[in-house]
């Protein structure tokens, strides 16, 4: 079955379908997690980053336990290192290895398990980026602009990478020994790479047949675009027996914790607001003794009313297992100064465990090094296999 550019335009925007299903999609999460919790391994989960720096708290907090906690339920767990993707919006990097490995070091250090999971990076595996040309073929480039990241790009110039996107992005690290610089953005404006992001994304998706990828609500149209080539594909192309060769892939909506920079804004390392999971426990302590409050006495915990502090509570409150509000209560009237110790306490008793992990993998450089070879050797394995099933479905097999 055929499609043309013009069958495309005809079609509901994307928002649109977007915008309709969200209450699905919650109703559909629900679903997810119970059968998650009946039978994990049908599952293959498609998560990652993109290697611009350290993790901290907002990563940790908002996915990676999220992504440790499916490993350990028996899910299919693939993690990418978006490295190709780090360039769409800035020049070539000189410490990009440098920072894959880092992030390499992080998943190892807070559960991520090479035994049962996948981690692997973009340039490692040409199969991967292959898939983008049939699919390129089957979205528009109207249905392309229309791409919330790829709006974002086109009216605000280059700059670093919308916050919407499926994989994240790791922001620079402000290290012991300085703030490291950031990343010059290219002049030039939007990249072709950039344009085509969504197709990227499908793929990275649907190479490993991903049915499952975490999302927060502002990511539904990404994963949108990879629910429509996926169908798209099958309609056009069958496989095997008139079988469809790849899944729709399923949402599963997360409720991430709303954590605040320690200046009140948007956690960002290159804002050096955040507190990079490596972080030392006096860097830590020094970050947070300089975190915006107000000038209220008595700790509340008023996330709409008293967001600086909220946020606070709320990190405290994680890394402490506890409930914010009934921990706001107890430090009362002891003010920003008690808060800011009991923040500090918690984060570090919190990350300890992992930091010294981290710092044990980071002596000898040759295991992470090794466990990124293995799992890209894996990921090109499983690519390849795609790959034929797509080049048997497009009779493109000579």
């Amino acid at each position: 079955m055929t499609s043309t550019l013009d069958e495309f335009e005809a079609g509901p925007a994307l928002s649109a379908t977007v915008g309709g299903s969200l209450a699905a999609a919650l109703r559909r999460s629900a679903e997810i997690e119970e059968r998650i919790g009946s039978d994990p391994r049908q599952f293959r989960i498609l998560t990652g980053d993109r290697p611009t720096g350290d993790l901290h708290l907002g990563h940790y907090f908002g996915t990676l336990r999220n992504r440790v906690r499916l490993q350990d339920a028996g899910a299919g767990l693939f993690v990418l290192i978006a490295d190709y993707q780090a360039l769409t919006d800035r020049d070539a990097d000189a410490a990009l290895g440098e920072r894959v490995i880092g992030l390499v070091l992080d998943y190892l250090a807070a559960g991520i398990d090479p035994a049962r999971s996948v981690i692997f990076a973009h340039s490692a595996v040409p199969e991967l980026n292959q898939l983008m040309l049939p699919f390129l073929s089957l979205v528009s480039t109207a249905e392309l602009a229309r791409n919330p990241t790829v709006k974002d790009e086109a009216a605000h110039g280059a700059r670093p990478m919308a916050k919407g996107a499926i994989v994240s992005d790791a922001h620079h690290a402000v290290s012991p020994g300085g703030t490291t610089p950031r990343t010059p953005r290219s002049p030039r404006g939007m990249s072709g790479l950039m344009f085509t992001y969504p197709v990227h994304q499908a793929a990275d998706i649907l190479f490993c047949k991903g049915n499952l990828v975490p999302v927060g609500q502002d990511q539904l149209p990404h994963l949108e675009v990879t629910r429509l080539i996926a169908r798209r594909f099958n309609d056009r192309y069958r496989g095997r027996g008139g079988a469809a060769v790849f899944p729709e892939p399923d949402a599963l909506l997360s409720a991430a914790p709303l954590l605040l920079g320690t200046d009140g804004g948007k956690m960002s390392k290159s804002r050096g607001n955040a507190i990079a999971l490596r972080a030392s426990a006096d860097e830590t302590a020094r970050l947070i003794r300089g975190a915006k409050t107000d000038a209220v006495r008595r700790v509340s915990f008023d996330p709409a009313g008293r967001p600086e502090v909220s946020s606070l509570v709320l990190l405290a409150a994680l890394c402490l297992d506890r409930d914010p509000a009934a921990l706001a209560d107890e430090i009362g009237d002891g003010g920003a100064a008690l808060l800011k110790r009991t923040v500090t306490d918690a984060v570090n008793d919190r990350l300890a465990p992992l930091r010294a992990r981290r710092a044990e993998l980071a002596v000898d450089l040759g295991y992470p090094r090794q466990v990124l070879r293995d799992g890209c050797d894996r990921a090109r394995e499983i690519a390849a296999a795609t790959l034929e099933e797509v080049r048997d479905a497009m009779g493109t097999r000579y």
